[in-house]
Order: structure tokens, then sequence, then C-alpha cells
């Protein structure tokens, strides 16, 4: 370690308060992104929920899920927009998908798994579906490609 490491971990262990500073300064130079998760959930048949949101825009039908809050864990935010929008609880599995969506946007595809049916929709909700993956309506390219993924995994029963 050079001697210039030694005085700059010196002076943190005597000021601490400077990482918490170095650090801000660091957080203000990161880009901000927002995250959209989204569940690829299939039924016994081999079918895969899909439902027509009252506020996306065209396509409308897609995977169900939402935005992740502030401080909330991705898989967290699934589970708890999968109960608000369906009132449905699910297992969330692993991670099929992650890509940017425009420039500062995240979405997350997870696969899901349910012993449960479909309850009361959300007022963000206009319909749901069970479809076979071969004859998905239009939905987002994002949707496509993580379902491609699910399909190719082994612990899909499809």
């Amino acid at each position: 370690m050079t001697r210039a490491k030694w005085r700059i971990a010196a002076a943190i262990k005597h000021f601490p308060v400077l990482l918490t500073i170095l650090h801000t300064l660091v957080r203000l130079t990161r880009p901000r992104f927002t995250a959209g998760v989204t569940g690829v959930l299939f039924n016994s048949l081999g079918e895969v929920l899909i439902v027509e949101h009252v506020y996306h825009h065209s396509p409308q039908w897609g995977f169900p899920g939402g935005y992740v809050d502030r401080g909330e864990d991705p898989h967290e935010a699934l589970a708890r927009e999968i109960r608000e929008e369906l009132d449905m609880h699910v297992e969330v599995g692993r991670v099929l998908l992650v890509e940017r969506a425009d420039h500062a946007h995240i979405d997350i595809a997870y696969l899901c798994h349910s012993s449960e049916t479909v309850g009361k929709l959300s007022s963000e909700l206009l319909d749901y579906r069970w479809v076979f993956p071969d004859q998905l309506p239009e939905i987002r390219r994002f949707q496509r490609k993580a379902i491609s993924e699910a399909l190719t995994l082994t612990d899909v029963n499809v």
C-alpha cells in the first residue's frame, strides 16, 4: 500500500463522516433508475397467465407486475403487485431476464409458481386469461424474451 493510501485510510478511520460524504458524492454521480418487475406464471396445463392492463399503452396484454417501490426488493415487489392486482399469492422464483428499457428504467422478469387461482382483479386490470405460449397475443418484446427463457428451463412443466 502506498503512503497516500495509508493517509486516506487513517483519515477515514479518524473521521468516518468523510466516508459518508464520499458515498453521497458517488451516489449523486450515478444514474437513477426506475425498476419494473413482471412474473411469468404457468398453470398445470402449461398455459401462462396474461393480464389486460388499464394503464399500459399498446399492447395492453402482458404479464402481471408493476414498479418496485423505494427500498423494496424486486422479488418482494412482484409478490406484492400480484397480490394487489390478482388477489393471488405467488412464490417468486428465479430471474429470467433483466434489461434496460428506455434511458432510465430496468425491467426484471421472474419465473413464478402458485397453487392458487386468480381472485378479484384490481382496478388496474381489465381481464386475465391463461393461454398457451404459442398462442400469446401481441405483448412487449421484453416479455416475449422472458417467456422464451422460461420455456428453456428444465423446471418448467409445460
